[in-house]
């Protein structure tokens, strides 16, 4: 059909009712015009007529119809840019196909440009250019000349503006397409054009985009999740691919937002970074920490909430393991990554705020940063949290902030104190709260009296030190382990040291190693010798302590099993570790803690169990084993761990016959030490 033919038709068509199923057609028909058009008013018209054509904007599809305005543009530019660069077909090629209109670029978006008149709103303006410069700019095409790429910046700029200073006027559909549109845009956007953003409007708009129908639906899709999930044959659930809570999933995955969320994410931090108004930030704080409410609301009562990580295989079927359970985590995976990205933007900018930094408002800001960490731990935690750089951030700054506030401090541990402390729950979900809870709290000990450390530390921890508990849990094992350190080594809670130690010692030669890894064990043993040694009070009121704990750790050595441990006992984050390492037996890794331990003792138990340790070496019958203890032995004598005082008492051994002879065993082979690395030490003593 001619050009001047089908422009009447479309035209016509514009006009008509709503018609799914002719929409199609109509914005091929669009396309194909764009692109062989060769009179720019003729350009103009059908782009002024396309944004008021009651067959396109009647019914809107959502987010859908827009991302589509968007299409339609970024296609017609990359195809008309393409005509201007391959020129008019030949004479000898005149059987061809019609390649365009042979109009160039710049003309070609200058008519566009033209046809963003005053009939349609600006919102939509904003769909036409993103389109604009996705076509003529993405992808390094560089399609413009200088002036022209200015102008469609700033034109792209204002338009978002004006959109932004009336959104009424376009709904919520209006708000959120300029999202969509600047969210695709913006990369191409100079620095000069981004400036002059209006981030102050932007910023909310964005984050609600971000929650609502267009985004994840406040969490909604969770909820419908539960409708579908059945219980089949062996206890086990099912939840269908061929359910309607699962086509949902594949819809809401599959929304221009959610397939583009992070960018947005990245562009909703820009905005936090340079707003002129802090009360925006705290208004997006709120709204975030009220949807990760929701989120973790709308899961709890989800049946599949009932089932813990590792008991997933034995209570769900293969369909839901494989299908599924794998989209829907997917899709949790994005809104948390989207969640940290923000999160760790507004933490950025309260360190350097001073209305974000103020006593009056840093204990809500990093206390609210917390809590929606606490709410998508259920997320965060499956994925391993300390393997995000966002993740630590937002933690750890919170807390270090936080702590210069210890009232504050102590009334946000209440708020998330565990609702069953002092037993273990039996819903997965509140486990996974208090897996959160004993990694937070441990790092307020400093900052907390020493009976709110016992209320808030110790009474929440016992019940995860209990050598009878589940080993299915040996991360929240290492948790409460963790945080009951941290109390045992906070000078301040010298007197209650005293008074759990005794408890904690024997929790935790008893825990190990059916419900503690090796190296959370060595860790721990060597945190207590550091505690009873001086300068620490405990050492003071205790003095026999430490050697109490070696002559403990000893004996239990001398009678533990020398066949290596099974990997089940690593917690997730040191899989990969040991993976790599030689596999130990129960007795070598007490040898090794026993090894570890040495740097700390004071010099009259060093000078004593320098022997003990060496002699130790020949229960291990394993010869690979030996050689691990061998070198952790070298390591701890030659290493910097020693001062200068217990490096003259390795040497004094070491210089003995009975000392070379107790590590070498009367081989002839030469150690470290026989390659001067001790001598060298000697002689800066």
């Amino acid at each position: 059909m001619p050009a001047d033919r089908l422009l009447t038709t479309v035209l016509r068509a514009f006009q008509s009712t709503p018609n799914p199923e002719q929409t199609d057609r109509i914005l091929g028909s669009t396309t194909s015009l764009l692109t062989s058009l060769s009179n720019p008013l003729n350009i103009t018209l059908l782009t002024s007529h396309l944004l008021t054509a009651p067959a396109i904007w009647t019914r809107v599809d959502g987010l859908q119809t827009c991302f589509r305005i968007i299409s339609l543009y970024n296609t017609a530019a990359i195809h008309v840019r393409r005509n201007e660069l391959e020129g008019p077909p030949k004479p000898h090629d005149a059987y061809q196909p019609r390649r365009g209109g042979g109009i160039a670029a710049d003309d070609w978006t200058t008519a566009v440009l033209k046809g963003l008149d005053d009939r349609s709103p600006r919102w939509q303006h904003v769909l036409v250019i993103s389109g604009l410069l996705l076509g003529m700019e993405g992808q390094d095409r560089q399609s413009l000349s200088r002036n022209l790429k200015s102008t469609v910046e700033n034109a792209m700029v204002s338009a978002t503006n004006l959109a932004l200073e009336s959104p009424a006027s376009g709904g919520i559909l209006g708000s959120t397409s300029v999202v969509l549109a600047l969210n695709h845009a913006f990369p191409l956007l100079s620095d000069y054009c981004r400036r002059d953003l209006n981030y102050d409007s932007l910023l909310m708009i964005m984050v609600k985009a971000m929650t609502a129908t267009e985004g994840y639906q406040e969490g909604y899709f969770l909820q419908a999740i539960d409708y579908d999930v059945k219980e089949v044959m062996g206890r086990k659930f099912d939840w269908s691919p061929r359910s309607a809570s699962f086509r949902q999933i594949q819809k809401l995955a599959s929304k221009p937002l959610i397939t583009s969320m992070g960018p947005l994410s990245r562009l909703v931090a820009h905005a936090i970074e340079n707003t002129t108004q802090p009360l925006r930030i705290i208004e997006a704080r709120e709204h975030i920490l009220a949807f990760t409410g929701n989120l973790l609301r709308k899961w709890s009562k989800n049946k599949l909430s009932e089932i813990d990580q590792s008991e997933e295989i034995d209570f769900l079927t293969p369909e839901t393991l494989k299908v599924t359970f794998p989209m829907l985590w997917q899709v949790l995976k994005t809104a948390m990554l989207a969640t940290l990205a923000i999160l760790r933007a507004m933490i950025g900018r309260a360190l350097i705020d001073p209305f974000l930094a103020s006593p009056q408002n840093a204990p809500m800001m990093t206390t609210q940063a917390l809590l929606i960490l606490k709410n998508i731990h259920f997320i965060s935690s499956r994925f391993g949290p300390n393997s995000l750089s966002a993740y630590v951030f937002v933690n750890m700054t919170s807390i270090d902030i936080l702590t210069r506030y210890p009232s504050a401090s102590a009334t946000f541990l209440r708020t998330i104190y565990p609702s069953q402390a002092g037993r273990i729950p039996s819903h997965p979900l509140q486990r996974n709260h208090d897996l959160f809870y004993l990694n937070t709290a441990e790092h307020f000990t400093l900052a907390l009296s020493p009976a709110d450390s016992e209320q808030l530390t110790v009474t929440p921890s016992q019940p995860y030190l209990s050598p009878t508990a589940n080993s299915n849990l040996l991360e929240i094992f290492e948790a409460a382990h963790s945080a009951m350190l941290a109390v045992l080594a906070s000078p301040r809670n010298a007197e209650l040291t005293a008074r759990v130690l005794p408890f904690y010692v024997e929790s935790l030669f008893a825990s190990f190693p059916k419900n503690l890894s090796p190296r959370q064990f060595r860790f721990a043993f060597k945190a207590l010798i550091q505690i009873c040694t001086p300068p620490n009070p405990l050492a003071s009121s205790q003095p026999m302590m430490a050697e109490t704990l070696l002559e403990w750790l000893h004996h239990r050595a001398l009678n533990a099993p020398n066949v290596p441990l099974p990997p089940s006992i690593a917690i997730k984050s040191e899989v990969d570790a040991l993976s790599q390492e030689v596999p130990l037996s129960e007795q070598a890794v007490l040898l090794l803690t026993l090894l570890d331990a040495l740097p700390y003792v004071t010099l009259p138990v060093l000078e004593d169990w320098l022997p003990l340790s060496a002699d130790l070496l020949n229960v291990v019958l394993d010869k690979t084993m030996k050689e691990q203890c061998k070198k952790r032995f070298w390591e701890v004598l030659e290493s910097g761990e020693m001062d200068v005082e217990r490096s003259a008492v390795c040497v004094a051994w070491w210089n003995t016959r009975g000392g070379r002879e107790r590590v070498l065993f009367g081989d002839q082979e030469k150690g470290p030490f026989m390659s001067g690395g001790l001598a060298v030490k000697e002689s800066r003593l």
